[in-house]
C-alpha cells in the first residue's frame, strides 16, 4: 500500500508541474489531459488513472496554488519580529510576490472563473482560506495588545450570523467591527496584488509598484486601529 501510495503521490506531482507549465501556456480554459499525457510520455489512460477530468485537473492545481501560496505567507509570518503590524506586512509582500512570480497561479485562483467549472468546496475551502486565517491571527495579536480597536459595529443580523460563522471557524474573538475590517484588509490585498499581477496600472504608472503595495497595505493596516467615535 506504501509503495502504491507513493508512485501515485509522484505521478500527481508530475501531473500538476505538467499542469502549471500549461496554464502559463494555454490558460485554464484550454487545459487538456491529453496534452498533459502526452508531456509526460504516457498514453492518455494513464492520466485518467489519476485525474479523472479537466476539472479534477484544476481542482488539483488549485489545491496546489492556494497551498503554495499559504506556505508561503506562512513562512513569512513566522520570520523576524513577531509584532502584530510587521506580521501581517510580511505575509502581504510574500503574497505579492509569489503572485508577481507565478502570474498563472495566481489568476487561477483570483482571475476570471473558468466557464463550467465549480471548484468542490471540500476540497478547496480549507486550503483557500488559510492566509485568511492567518491574517485573522495577526489581527487578534493587535487586538490583544490593545493595539487593534476592537469597537462596536452596527451590521443587519444576518450579516452578524456571517461573522459570527467566520469566528467559529477561525477560532476568532473579535467582534463585528474587528471582522469587517479583517475582511477589507483581505478585499485589499488581494485587489492591489491582482491590479498589478493583470496590469490594470499601465505599464509606466509607477516605476515601482511594490512601493505603491507597501503603501496600501500600511493604510489598511491602520484602518484596523481606528478607534471607536466618541459618543459626545
Amino acid at each position: 500500500m506504501g509503495v502504491r501510495q507513493d508512485s501515485r503521490a509522484r505521478m500527481e506531482s508530475q501531473i500538476i508541474e505538467v499542469g502549471r507549465r500549461h496554464l502559463i501556456t494555454d490558460g485554464p480554459a484550454g487545459l487538456s489531459l491529453r496534452a498533459i499525457a502526452r508531456d509526460l510520455g504516457v498514453v492518455s489512460s494513464a492520466v485518467y488513472r489519476y485525474v479523472s477530468s479537466r476539472d479534477d485537473l484544476l481542482t488539483l492545481l488549485l489545491v496546489d496554488a492556494y497551498s503554495e501560496l499559504a506556505a508561503r505567507v506562512d513562512e513569512a509570518a513566522a520570520e523576524g519580529d513577531p509584532e502584530w503590524r510587521g506580521r501581517i506586512l510580511r505575509m502581504a509582500h510574500a503574497a505579492r510576490e509569489w503572485a508577481v512570480a507565478q502570474p498563472a497561479s495566481w489568476s487561477l485562483l483570483y482571475g476570471s472563473p473558468v466557464p463550467g467549472y465549480r471548484a468542490p468546496a471540500e476540497r478547496t475551502t480549507g486550503p483557500g482560506t488559510r492566509v485568511v486565517g492567518a491574517l485573522l491571527g495577526a489581527v487578534a495579536a493587535g487586538i490583544a495588545a490593545g493595539d487593534v480597536a476592537d469597537v462596536e459595529l452596527a451590521v443587519t443580523a444576518r450579516l452578524s450570523t456571517d461573522f459570527e460563522n467566520l469566528r467559529q471557524e477561525f477560532g476568532f474573538s473579535g467582534g463585528d467591527a474587528a471582522v469587517a475590517r479583517t475582511i477589507t484588509l483581505w478585499a485589499g490585498l488581494v485587489g492591489t496584488i491582482s491590479l498589478e499581477v493583470f496590469g490594470q496600472y499601465g505599464s509606466d504608472t509607477f516605476g515601482d509598484p511594490r512601493e505603491v503595495f507597501d503603501l496600501n497595505i500600511r493604510t489598511l493596516v491602520d484602518l484596523l486601529t481606528i478607534p471607536a467615535p466618541d459618543p459626545n
